[in-house]
């Protein structure tokens, strides 16, 4: 079962999903990882040409001006990209992270913020360049409790509760493998343990 594939684009449907395929094989990660962090990503949209309007971030994964050009490309050019396009720059940034990707929470964190990955829930995502403050105002979904900054625990918790219930099962693979916190995974673990 592959994850929020009626969101695909019908024209190509069937090309992306072996092209998705193709990226998660390569980069070593379950396929519904990838679809749900594109999803959350892309607002639901899965369009290659989405941008943020207070990043510029653009793109199925959200690339931000930096990262395209580190990348070889630019946020202009990955907005006039179709799908399966962009997909080969969703796989080359990810590309480095490879083997290091254990979980959807990793995928995730890889996307957004690279360093956190591996960090405890009260690690405060910043930069020597970027303060808190600048992070949660470009992202002020993941500031849960408002006091402008971001922590993996409240990134965790948004991302969660943005997958459906029963999507859960498809990029949790068995309860306990990954350390999220919070009640949602509690509940998804007791969940699982009784369909697996």
């Amino acid at each position: 079962m592959l994850i929020f594939q009626d969101k695909l684009p019908t024209s190509q449907r069937a090309e992306i999903i072996n092209k998705l395929n193709s990226v998660a094989a390569n980069l070593g990660i379950d396929v519904n990882w990838l679809m749900a962090v594109i999803n959350f990503e892309s607002a639901g949209t899965f369009s290659p040409s989405i941008q943020n309007k207070y990043s510029g971030a653009t793109g199925l994964i959200q690339f931000m001006p930096s990262t395209a050009k580190s990348l070889g490309t630019s946020v202009e050019a990955l907005k006039y990209m179709d799908f399966l396009t962009q997909l080969n720059y969703v796989e080359k940034y990810y590309r480095p992270y490879r083997g290091k990707i254990k979980s959807f929470v990793d995928l995730y964190l890889a996307t957004f913020f690279p360093v956190a990955m591996g960090k405890p829930d009260n690690f405060v995502i910043q930069t020597s360049k970027i303060s808190p403050e600048v992070i949660a105002k470009q992202n002020p979904v993941f500031d849960l409790d408002k006091n402008n900054s971001v922590t993996v625990g409240e990134i965790k918790k948004v991302i969660l509760a943005k997958v459906p219930a029963d999507y859960l099962k498809y990029i949790i693979s068995k309860p306990g493998t990954i350390a999220l916190g919070g009640a949602l995974l509690l509940i998804a673990g007791f969940f699982l343990r009784f369909i697996n």
